[in-house]
């Protein structure tokens, strides 16, 4: 029985041997290779992952913040001191800024030039608190090329006065930053010969305007309503400021108003367009419901131009006597005025 044992497990061994060895590769193609019987590896710990160098610039911990991109010392410098110049003249720098980002990048020698030739035209400082914010562009205009010649022209074409010049430039300050060639002067001529005005330095303010954005709708849009040409373009030599109102804001309701409730002609606001200039809501609306209440039909420059107190008696001494007709000369007299 043992003997047998021994025989199993020694064939048994044999067998396991002959299985796990496997048989030598032999291939003329292919050398042969030699497992070696010993592998020494070393110690974990030994063991040093690569490193990656990273330049200088690139070092940085992680939890450090990256600071915002920001203009060159120089640039930042430059800024700093446009708005110490601007605060310096009590100027809302910031709304400058704001309204007209490209002020920014402006030299502050340009600025100061800018403001060096208005000082010298008889504007105040005080005056510049207004006319830089309502007008930025002045800040970015060349001195040289833009600013002086657009003052030459206000002096010597449109005849402005230089008493008046620090008056329509704190008014229109737009005025010197508009180009002699391309804007002032074809507005000029414009209103000189095409509407007639004759003193056009009253209505300076309106050559910064553009005759074909402005000036040409609303006198096309008169004409839609049922004017003549000739009766539009005597409003406009009347009241030039006409030019300036809103067509939807202003004529429309306004005129709306004027024919449907008024149930009053068209000629009456050819002689008098100053109806326009009037509030709808606070003015014409109100008064003329009190002349319906009294039973009066006044002229509408007794009925718009009077004070609220003047405006009373005078709708009381009409109430009680008969008022002149329309036909009659004291309806309207002289530039749509009532003879009183």
């Amino acid at each position: 029985m043992q003997e047998t044992l021994l025989h199993i497990s020694s064939s048994t061994t044999a067998a396991t041997a002959t299985t796990t060895t496997p048989a030598p590769f032999n291939n003329p193609n292919f050398r042969s290779i030699t497992r070696p019987k010993h592998l020494h590896f070393p110690p974990h710990s030994s063991v040093k992952p690569p490193t990656i160098s990273l330049p200088p610039s690139l070092k940085s911990s992680e939890n450090e913040i990256q600071p915002a991109i920001s203009p060159p010392p120089s640039q930042e410098s430059q800024i700093h001191e446009l708005l110490l110049y601007l605060d310096s003249l009590g100027v809302d720098s910031f709304d400058c800024l704001n309204s007209h980002p490209t002020l920014i990048s402006t030299p502050l020698s340009q600025i100061k030039s800018t403001v060096d030739f208005l000082l010298s035209l008889g504007v105040a400082t005080l005056d510049l608190r207004r006319i830089f914010p309502m007008c930025p562009e002045l800040l970015t205009s060349s001195t040289t090329d833009i600013v002086i010649p657009a003052t030459t022209f206000l002096l010597r074409e449109a005849r402005v006065e230089a008493a008046d010049l620090r008056h329509v430039i704190h008014r229109r300050p737009r005025l010197l930053t508009c180009s002699v060639e391309r804007r002032l002067r074809p507005t000029l001529y414009f209103l000189q010969g095409t509407i007639g005005i004759d003193n056009v330095r009253k209505w300076a303010s309106l050559l910064s305007c553009s005759v074909e954005d402005k000036f040409i709708p609303r006198i096309e849009y008169l004409q839609k309503l049922g004017f003549s040409y000739r009766d539009t373009i005597a409003m406009f030599r009347r009241f030039p400021s006409l030019f300036c109102y809103s067509i939807k804001e202003n004529f429309e309701p306004k005129f709306d108003y004027f024919v449907v409730e008024m149930g009053r002609e068209l000629k009456e606001l050819v002689a008098f367009p100053q109806y326009f200039s009037f509030s709808l809501e606070n003015r014409v609306k109100p008064r003329h419901r009190m002349c319906v209440e009294k039973g009066v039909c006044l002229a509408l420059p007794t009925m718009l131009k009077l004070s609220d107190e003047r405006f009373r008696e005078r709708l009381e001494v009409f109430r009680s006597s008969s008022a002149p007709v329309r036909a009659s000369p004291l309806w309207f007299a002289k530039d749509g005025d009532v003879i009183t």
